[in-house]
């Protein structure tokens, strides 16, 4: 062979290599890349070949799968009172990555969880059955607070405290996610619920953390007790009104002027919102202090997952006193989500434990055994010592008897609530956010909750946590406890 057929041959082999380990890399290591790209519509095809297994609230299904005509998506997803419950479920679209309980438990509800495969399923490369979700979710609450915040823009969360179970999440103004589930038509409901100010897609419950106003307020008074700044809800503390901003000529007053403010006791001053009280103590206490306590009940957590991730609730850092006096009434830069101001309320009506919250029960296979069971799986952690919850319940309780909360009381049932209004745009220019949240028992029940509405139809004068919000927490708490 002489030389130039030789290199010619060598060259031509070396081609059939590059191709064969080109073909080899494409097959093993860019092949799942292409398959699992959300641009296969094979994917969707697959997914869409049979109907998906169910999200399930108090023994119904709220989801379910309907056949299609013309498209080779041979199933959608379909919803039952779809914005009712869209805070929970999210969506399963055609064209859209699903979102809540729906994108969480993508694979369990379209059967290629593994742990739904059977011996069979196995052998012959079929996908399984498909499992379901069981809520927490109590359709009672649920409903009640939908229906309560009506046209406000705002959100509410319900919570057992002695178990976790969160009993309702409630966004409002909602949508339903049937609109977004046929791929021939979510395209122009997508651009516009994308285009809406109201931002029905946000999830308020969980996913928008707002100043909370006064009711963090609770968590600066769980720290003045556990410290021992104040032995007792009813000893007079050391609070000028008004107190003057440390390093600065502004003075932090009162909403209502006449109110017995001066030197209040914890008790008095829950009971009248008085921020002069709630300002000098969180500077007595320090920042440092009251971050740990707000920490305790779950501020600054970035991995609170219920199971849908929330955003976390926070309290600051680095601040002046001046700042950290704005921090003890729920101001400067301290934010908070219902979900965590529903916590705060669940632990001290639990005797100062707070159980985790989540709304996931278990997980299921088509059969109905349970694959994991959330509720088995709790943890319950010490938040304050037992007096203290005791002191905080009693003056809560004093807040609704005959305080700035009393739109949450219910006859033949224990209440205890905080009100807060919370200051909106530079100067207060915009129209605050209006806050309640509260406890109640009733024989062997017992409710947590959290509301906030963002805007109301309300006049501004007339936004307050006891005017706009705590009827809606009354109507989950009677919903829960009656």
């Amino acid at each position: 062979m002489n030389k130039t057929i030789r290199r010619a041959s060598v060259f031509a082999l070396l081609l059939v290599f590059a191709l064969l380990v080109r073909a080899t890399w494409v097959q093993f290591y860019d092949g799942q890349a292409l398959a699992d790209d959300s641009k296969n519509r094979r994917n969707a095809i697959e997914t869409y070949s049979s109907p998906l297994g169910n999200i399930i609230v108090a023994g119904d299904s709220i989801t379910g799968s309907a056949r299609t005509k013309g498209s080779d998506l041979a199933y959608k997803r379909t919803y039952t009172d779809g914005a009712l419950y869209a805070a929970v479920t999210g969506y399963a679209s055609q064209s859209y990555a699903p979102t809540q309980l729906e994108g969480i438990y993508q694979d369990l509800l379209n059967g290629t969880d593994t742990r739904l495969k059977t011996l069979m399923d196995t052998v012959t490369d079929k996908r399984a059955d498909p499992g379901n979700v069981v809520t927490t979710i109590d359709p009672a609450v649920q409903k009640a607070a939908y229906d309560a915040l009506g046209d406000k823009k705002g959100a509410a969360v319900a919570i057992d405290p002695t178990t976790g179970k969160i009993l309702a999440v409630v966004s409002t103004p909602s949508y339903d996610p049937t609109s977004l589930t046929d791929a021939d038509t979510a395209g122009t409901a997508w651009k516009k619920l994308n285009a809406d100010s109201d931002k029905p897609l946000t999830n308020r419950a969980l996913r928008q953390p707002l100043p909370p106003g006064s009711t963090f307020k609770l968590v600066v008074a769980a720290a003045a007790l556990e410290d021992g700044l104040y032995s007792s809800v009813d000893e007079k503390t050391d609070s000028p009104n008004p107190y003057p901003l440390p390093g600065t000529t502004r003075a932090l007053e009162n909403e209502n002027a006449s109110a017995p403010c001066e030197n209040a006791t914890i008790r008095t001053a829950l009971q009248y919102s008085c921020n002069n009280v709630f300002g000098k103590m969180a500077v007595d206490l320090g920042q440092d202090k009251v971050k740990a306590m707000a920490e305790k009940f779950g501020f600054n957590d970035e991995t609170q997952d219920v199971p849908v991730r929330a955003y976390p609730s926070v309290y600051p850092s680095g601040m002046d006193k001046a700042q950290t006096a704005l921090t003890g009434i729920g101001q400067f830069d301290v934010t908070a989500t219902p979900l965590q101001m529903a916590m705060v309320s669940a632990a001290i009506a639990n005797d100062g434990e707070m159980v985790t919250p989540h709304m996931v029960s278990e997980i299921t296979d088509s059969g109905g055994d349970a694959l994991e069971n959330y509720d088995d799986r709790t943890n319950t952690t010490r938040i304050v010592s037992s007096d203290t919850a005791e002191q905080l319940q009693s003056a809560m309780e004093t807040v609704v008897s005959k305080g700035t909360g009393t739109n949450a009381q219910i006859p033949g049932a224990t209440v205890g609530g905080k009100t807060g209004t919370a200051q909106h745009g530079e100067n207060n220019s915009k129209t605050p956010y209006a806050w309640f949240t509260s406890y109640a028992k009733s024989g062997d029940k017992e409710v947590a909750v959290a509301v906030m509405v963002e805007q109301s139809d309300a006049a501004r004068s007339e936004v307050s946590g006891n005017g706009l919000a705590a009827p809606v927490a009354k109507a989950m708490m009677q919903a829960a406890v009656e």
